[in-house]
C-alpha cells in the first residue's frame, strides 16, 4: 500500500505539468477564436473598403457602430488589457471615449490595415504571454486589484468574441458576408 502511494506522489508533478500545458494550449486556442465563434480573420477578410465606415440602417435607425469603430475598439481594448497585464506603468485610456475612434470611417486604407496588423500583433503577444510556462496564470498581477493573467486572457477572448460577432452582423446587414 505504501508503495502505491509513493508511486502516485511521484506521478503528481508530471500530472500537474501536463494539466498546466493543456490549460495553456486551451487558452491559446480560445484566443485564436473559431470553434463556436467566427474568427477575427474571417470577420475582416476582404471587408469592402467602401463599407468600413458605414453604419447600416436597422429599421428606422442606424447601427451604433461602423466596422472601423468596432475594429479600433477591439484593437484598443485588447492593447489596454495586454499592457495592463505586463506593464505596471501602463495608464489605461479614459472610459469610454478613449476606447472608441472619433470618426466612423478610417482616414484611409492604410489606417484600416495598420489597425488590423496591430490587433494581430497584440493578440500574438497575449498568446505568447499565456503560453510561456514562466507566466504564473494564477498569481495576482501586483499592480492590479486581484486580476490574474488567466482572468485577463479570458477577458480578451470574451471581449474579442463579442465584438467579432458584431462585425459579422454588420457585414450581414451590409450584404458583405459570404456564408460558407
Amino acid at each position: 500500500m505504501a508503495q502505491s502511494r509513493h508511486s502516485a506522489a511521484q506521478r503528481r508533478p508530471s500530472v500537474l505539468a501536463d494539466n498546466d500545458t493543456a490549460l495553456r494550449q486551451q487558452l491559446v486556442a480560445l484566443l485564436d477564436g473559431g470553434n463556436a465563434h467566427a474568427t477575427f480573420d474571417a470577420a475582416i477578410a476582404d471587408f469592402p473598403a467602401a463599407l468600413r465606415g458605414v453604419k447600416p440602417e436597422i429599421g428606422e435607425q442606424a447601427a451604433p457602430y461602423s466596422a472601423w469603430q468596432l475594429l479600433e475598439h477591439l484593437r484598443i481594448a485588447q492593447w489596454d488589457i495586454l499592457e495592463f497585464s505586463r506593464n505596471s506603468r501602463h495608464i489605461s485610456p479614459e472610459w469610454p471615449e478613449g476606447y472608441w475612434p472619433r470618426s466612423a470611417k478610417p482616414a484611409d486604407p492604410r489606417a484600416w490595415n495598420k489597425s488590423v496588423q496591430s490587433f494581430r500583433a497584440d493578440l500574438q503577444a497575449v498568446k505568447d504571454l499565456v503560453a510561456d510556462p514562466n507566466t504564473d496564470l494564477f498569481a495576482r498581477i501586483p499592480h492590479g486589484q486581484g486580476q490574474t493573467i488567466l482572468r485577463e486572457a479570458l477577458l480578451v477572448a470574451d471581449h474579442n468574441a463579442y465584438h467579432v460577432g458584431q462585425l459579422v452582423l454588420l457585414r450581414k446587414l451590409l450584404g458583405a458576408w459570404k456564408s460558407e
